[in-house]
């Protein structure tokens, strides 16, 4: 029995979030559908993360078990020619048993966009969040800083995370302007359930100046999600990457840039 791990790129607009349901479409039930026709066999996909529905991946990381004897360019080749249009894997790697997509991760990187212009988007509607009012990117960026290290993330985690603790360790956090494009970048260990999210729409109230400096420190301390900010939208939220021990030998996350061109780019964040 082989174990292999794949990145995986899509595009989460037409999708009802990553895991399974049954009842709705998702990535994960249209990749064991390809994988199962290149394998000739049912396949079990667990991934690094759940994002939710209309969030994108520049780098999801997955893996699968399989009897089945393929070369590793069988599986992202064969995988993306039978996967839809919006998913693609962009590499395979055998991995050794004990290789686990969630457990084994290091690290979690994710990016959030906004297109901040007066007129509404066209091209950019579903893969970027729209806000119509100037933002002050660096006093953002400055706010963010207050949530780096290990703290209880109470006051931005949602009513319905399952997660045993709200206590991550943020690795990261920068927000960066390019033209009309402003980006948050946020990586911790893991993620509580819509946390990315509402840590966005609690940073874009200091952005446009309807909070103080120093308030999302206090929101933080307060761990009470009812004083925080409202949840931003999901279409401006992208998987960025995974990292893991370097034995793994898998491809490193990709770096996030400030401005993603369309068509581009633990726990559901």
């Amino acid at each position: 029995m082989a174990r292999i791990a794949l990145g995986l790129e899509y595009d989460g607009g037409a999708f009802h979030g990553w895991q399974e349901q049954g009842h709705a479409r998702s990535v994960q039930g249209e990749l064991e559908r390809a994988l199962a026709d290149v394998a000739g066999h049912p396949v079990a996909l667990t991934g690094a993360g759940r994002t939710d529905a209309g969030v994108h991946a520049l780098l999801q990381v997955a893996h699968f078990d399989t009897d089945a004897d393929r070369p590793e360019h069988a599986w992202s080749l064969g995988g993306t020619a039978v996967a839809p249009e919006d998913v693609t894997v962009l590499w395979a790697r055998a991995v050794p048993s004990d290789f686990h997509a969630r457990h084994s991760a290091i690290s979690r990187t994710y990016v959030y966009r906004i297109l901040n212009r007066r007129m509404r988007p066209a091209l950019e509607r579903t893969r970027a969040a729209w806000m119509r009012r100037p933002l002050d990117a660096d006093r953002m960026h400055l706010e963010l800083q207050a949530l780096l290290g290990e703290h209880d993330f109470s006051a931005f985690r949602a009513s319905a995370c399952q997660s045993r603790t709200p206590k991550r360790r943020l690795e990261q956090a920068c927000v960066v302007r390019s033209g009309e494009i402003v980006s948050v970048t946020l990586r911790a260990n893991a993620f509580l359930h819509h946390m990315v999210r509402n840590v966005v729409g609690s940073l874009l109230l200091v952005g446009v100046g309807d909070r103080p400096a120093g308030w999302l420190a206090d929101v933080l301390a307060g761990r009470d999600r009812a004083i925080a900010g409202p949840t931003a939208p999901p279409q401006g939220l992208y998987f960025a990457g995974v990292d893991y021990d370097p034995r793994y030998g898998l491809p490193s996350s990709p770096q996030p840039s400030g401005r993603l061109a369309p068509g581009d780019e633990g726990g559901r964040a």
